[in-house]
């Protein structure tokens, strides 16, 4: 049976630590709720980050961890300290997070960060190509895996592949400042169908594809 893949930065799970032992609870955040009855219903299996490190988890527990994870339909990306601090506190929140909400003023570009982020895309493309049999659906949300589309679409091209934005895509004068924007174009259209909030914010995105890419 075919199943829908939900890719995101993190599990809809909240994991915990205590000792030895794991503790693992549902989320309660809007993507987490808003997606559980396609996750539940359609055969689904959601992939992301636990929220553990890997330096957090020895062998055996992260062992714990995937058996826990797949009782929930989910499967994890293993992601270590300098993955988080770059890729998600570094190259997403202080750089794409206020640009793509118009604080250009505070965005902040870093080799290292935009290194980090390729990196950490391409371990959550490892995931998903060896979760994904033809004939799956799969779904990436928000702008941690912009990147995400293209890389799995190069190995897996007949994948259907959709991916939603759940912020605002900034107007092409805002978006054209960014260095490395034809790399984010070009991982974005790797998917099948791109969903925006607003007509303007895909107005914007077809207008910096037009104009950046030709």
């Amino acid at each position: 049976m075919n199943k829908t893949i939900i890719v995101s930065n993190r599990l809809p799970l909240q994991i915990k630590l205590d000792g030895s032992e794991l503790q693992v609870t549902p989320s309660v955040g809007g993507l987490a709720t808003g997606m559980k009855s396609v996750h539940r219903n359609s055969n689904g299996l959601w992939i992301g980050w636990s929220g553990l490190t890997d330096e957090e988890l020895h062998p055996e527990l992260s062992k714990k961890v995937e058996r826990a994870v797949s009782k929930e339909q989910c499967a994890t990306v293993n992601l270590n300290k300098e993955d988080i601090k770059h890729y998600y506190y570094g190259f997403s929140n202080r750089m794409l997070w206020p640009l793509f909400h118009y604080f250009i003023e505070y965005a902040e570009f870093s080799m290292t960060s935009w290194e980090t982020y390729k990196r950490v895309n391409e371990k959550f493309a490892e995931v998903v190509i060896a979760r994904a049999n033809n004939g799956d659906k799969i779904w990436i949300h928000d702008y941690q895996l912009l990147l995400l589309p293209q890389l799995i679409k190069k190995k897996r091209p007949h994948l259907s592949i959709g991916f939603f934005l759940h912020i605002p895509f900034p107007s092409f004068e805002i978006f054209r400042t960014f260095p490395k924007r034809k790399e984010i174009l070009e991982g974005m259209l790797g998917a099948d169908l791109l969903g925006f909030h607003t007509y303007d914010y895909e107005r914007h995105f077809l207008s910096s594809v037009k104009r950046i890419l030709h």
